[in-house]
């Protein structure tokens, strides 16, 4: 029996739900619970600020909690840094400033009113804390635990760990989605919202599309068996 490792998929600035998410995590593993959260903390939802701010503060006050960076929050430290909305990873072209892609959530949860037109880009540095943006910067891609893999979007298969490229694991969908041989973990990942949770037998996809209006589902991993977690108890994926 090896301890549990949790996973907590894309928030998308749903901050209620994170804490649901959370509460269900502690009825299973206690307060001290390994958590794993799979990126894209921000955008789409209404609370992507104290979304940040309750992860900050749970790492601070010492839970053992790893949180990746996804391609969400990428684009957030891009236009902080930058003033740039437009992503090439985005072959719609849409900005991240459009209601699909959900940045004018979060500016808005830190209390700007902005547009693709009029992004007041200054006001948005002095808005947004700058310890919310190095602490983004600073997240992580992957985490290895034993014989899983942690990552946003996924990796280019045949890649050693090492030498994957950045953008893929935040981005990656064609060469990984639909590669059906084995890995050397079982890759456990969120990116690409489905209905529900599905386990696909070499990978995982944990992100059942909290970013509309689907439940936020935390996951608990034993080895390789993997359950979710609901008001009834485990349920196994």
């Amino acid at each position: 029996m090896t301890d549990p490792i949790y996973a907590i998929p894309d928030i998308h600035g749903q901050d209620a739900l994170l804490e649901a998410a959370l509460d269900l995590v502690a009825r299973d593993g206690g307060t001290e619970a390994q958590i794993i959260f799979l990126g894209d903390l921000v955008d789409r939802g209404p609370d992507s600020r104290a979304v940040i701010d309750r992860l900050m503060t749970g790492q601070a006050q010492g839970c053992p909690w790893t949180v990746l960076r996804g391609n969400h929050d990428q684009m957030l430290i891009d236009f902080l840094d930058t003033g740039v909305i437009h992503s090439p990873h985005i072959g719609s072209g849409l900005s991240w400033l459009n209601h699909r892609l959900g940045g004018v959530a979060t500016l808005a949860s830190y209390g700007l009113d902005v547009t693709e037109n009029a992004t007041q880009w200054q006001a948005a540095r002095c808005a947004v804390p700058q310890a919310h943006r190095d602490w983004l910067a600073g997240l992580p891609l992957w985490q290895e635990v034993r014989d899983l893999l942690f990552v946003h979007a996924g990796i280019r298969p045949g890649v050693a760990l090492t030498a994957q490229d950045p953008a893929d694991l935040m981005w990656i969908r064609d060469g990984f989605l639909d590669h059906e041989g084995a890995h050397p973990w079982l890759v456990v990942h969120g990116h690409t919202a489905l209905e529900m949770p599905t386990h696909f037998g070499n990978r995982i996809d944990l992100d059942g599309g909290a970013a509309y209006g689907r439940p936020l589902w935390p996951a608990v991993f034993e080895g390789r068996d993997a359950w979710l977690l609901t008001e009834r108890g485990r349920i196994p994926l």
